[in-house]
């Protein structure tokens, strides 16, 4: 039986897809696992038996992720689950950059009780005229599950489309499409593109990227929209930018103090998954990932430890052991099995920065006092055992 805790609504669709093994608690420091979505967790102390936490959502930035893994907790995301959400709301931002239609909105509001409003109309909308999308270069920058979408789509209408990511996986290589131009750096967006888009992870090395510098080097009269994060941006650098008219408008999800309010800033409150299809395909990947986890140790999409899938374990035993990243751990762990003369019919070892993840199936059943061999060994955080 696992215990599990909801922060904030999880979608009942999401929900359904737990078996009658898991039953909900009204403690989260009783719980097996916790599914969340935008609860902060920093100060939360977690309980002794919390194996995972998995994020309705690809942000993970509620969490104290190095917390977690030093405490054998595994954190998930749902990469890719409000992609399209966040896509359609990038390419509204852009025809909302392109020309004046919230301005157009506010005045025909503001003469509603104009009887000859139809013909002021014709008068009024020179002021609100702007440009088309064709024709136009955009400038992706992070080719992700939400990048890539966002090229694409903007290809389709008619965009000559830059894409730039140092790290761009296989798997979005495989989707995005061939008419997108590969910039080999970031700056060759800053220079060449008339709309530039962020799709990157709030990292040491991505915070503040969009600053002054970056700004001096766009063309007059730029489109710059952020999507993925507020800290991604220099707030002085774009405040600036948009007084100078350097900036023509800066589009964002995210409304903060500096930003909100200032003239060229198009500022929407957060609204990218903030779709029924987003918020329902986000739940079900997050109770698969925990539900996997639990039932059977596999990880796909931990932010904190590495993906390691051995599938069902069948008639076998199952160990699996979170630890530190250190040499001679696969020796030691393996050296308490064959003490006890237990025979390995399957082993899967995978790393990812300090942390590591090993999965031993094993033929025959496993004694107590292995485990807490096992737990004794110096590096270990969490060792689990799955009949």
């Amino acid at each position: 039986m696992y215990k599990y805790y909801c922060f904030n609504a999880i979608a009942e669709c999401g929900l359904a897809n737990l078996s009658e093994d898991f039953v909900p608690v009204s403690d989260a420091k009783d719980a097996d696992g916790i599914l969340v979505r935008s609860a902060a967790l920093h100060e939360l102390e977690f309980g002794k038996n919390l194996k995972v936490i998995a994020r309705a959502g690809a942000g993970v930035n509620n969490i104290p992720l190095d917390r977690c893994a030093e405490e054998g907790i595994v954190v998930f995301n749902t990469p890719g689950a409000n992609a399209n959400g966040v896509k359609e709301l990038v390419i509204a931002g852009m025809l909302l950059a392109s020309r004046d239609i919230l301005g157009g909105i506010n005045w025909v509001q503001e003469n509603e009780e104009d009887g000859n409003i139809a013909k002021d109309a014709e008068k009024a909308k020179k002021a609100f005229a702007g440009c088309e999308l064709e024709g136009k270069k955009l400038g992706v920058i992070g080719l992700g599950a939400i990048g890539v979408l966002v090229a694409n789509a903007a290809q389709h209408l008619g965009m000559d489309v830059y894409g730039y990511d140092p790290y761009l996986s296989v798997e979005s290589a495989w989707k995005i499409s061939r008419g997108i131009h590969h910039a080999r750096t970031v700056d060759e967006i800053y220079s060449e593109c008339d709309y530039i888009t962020i799709h990157v992870p709030a990292l040491d090395s991505t915070k503040g990227m969009i600053d002054a510098d970056a700004i001096g080097l766009m063309k007059d009269g730029v489109v710059v929209l952020n999507f993925a994060r507020d800290v991604l941006v220099n707030s002085e650098a774009v405040v600036d930018g948009l007084v100078s008219g350097k900036i023509k408008h800066y589009v964002t999800d995210f409304p903060t103090p500096e930003i909100a309010g200032v003239k060229g800033a198009i500022v929407i409150p957060h609204l990218g998954a903030s779709t029924a299809e987003a918020e329902e395909n986000c739940a079900k990947m997050a109770v698969k990932e925990m539900r996997n986890y639990l039932e059977y140790g596999n990880i796909k999409n931990s932010v904190n430890y590495p993906n390691c899938d051995m599938g069902y374990p069948g008639d076998n035993k199952r160990i699996t052991l979170l630890h530190h990243n250190i040499p001679n751990m696969i020796g030691q762990i393996t050296g308490i099995l064959a003490k006890d003369n237990m025979n390995i019919a399957d082993m899967s070892n995978k790393s990812k920065g300090s942390y590591a993840y090993t999965m031993i199936d094993v033929d025959s059943d496993i004694p107590e006092s292995v485990k807490k061999d096992l737990e004794a060994i110096d590096g270990i955080l969490r060792v689990r055992i799955l009949n």
